[in-house]
Formats: C-alpha cells, structure tokens, sequence
C-alpha cells in the first residue's frame, strides 16, 4: 500500500462538505493509497480536477478536466479514486478536486 496522504476536496457549485463515517473513512484512505501507488507516482505531489455525475450516493461519468502530464498518471489515479467517493445526497454535475501528496 502507498504511503501517499488523502487530501480529496470536495465542491459543485456551491461548496459541498464530504462527512464520513471512520469505517468510510478509513476505507476511502484504502482506495486513494490504491489508486496512488497504482497509476502514479507516491514521491510527487498533484492536483486534479474532475467533473462527475453524482446519483444515488456515487459518482459516475467522470471526466478529467485538469491534470498535469498524462503520462505521471494522476489522471487516472483521480478516476479510480471517484469510484469510492461517496456523495451523500447531491445529485447532478459536480466538480470533484482530487489532491494527491507524498507522505512527509
């Protein structure tokens, strides 16, 4: 498992909070160190901007809109991460920004 840190902010348009549960929580961290050390890189940092529709607590139909290089991965890293997010009840288009840190 990557040692990689969460940091996931969460917004639409308006600013949305993500309140977890622990066990949600601690399995979100799970998903992100998985997606991390899967498709990108645990010594460097990143942010991505992704645009999802948010139905029924998920995400679905992602699109990146912003990302540094394809080939660092990130991208990616950002889509297998959106698949465990959890939206409670917004529904629509959001903006999804996705930050990705290495653990200090």
């Amino acid at each position: 498992m990557s040692m990689m840190k969460l940091g996931v902010l969460f917004a639409g348009a308006a600013c949305a909070m993500l309140i977890a549960t622990p066990a949600v929580a601690g399995s979100l961290a799970e998903q992100f160190a998985s997606c991390a050390s899967k498709f990108a890189s645990a010594t460097k940092s990143a942010s991505v901007m992704l645009e999802c529709t948010a139905a029924d607590g998920k995400l679905s139909d992602c699109k990146v809109l912003e990302a540094p290089t394809p080939a660092a991965g990130f991208d990616k890293a950002a889509m297998c991460v959106a698949e465990a997010l959890p939206v409670g009840s917004r529904t629509g288009s959001i903006k999804v920004p996705i930050k990705f840190e290495p653990a200090k």
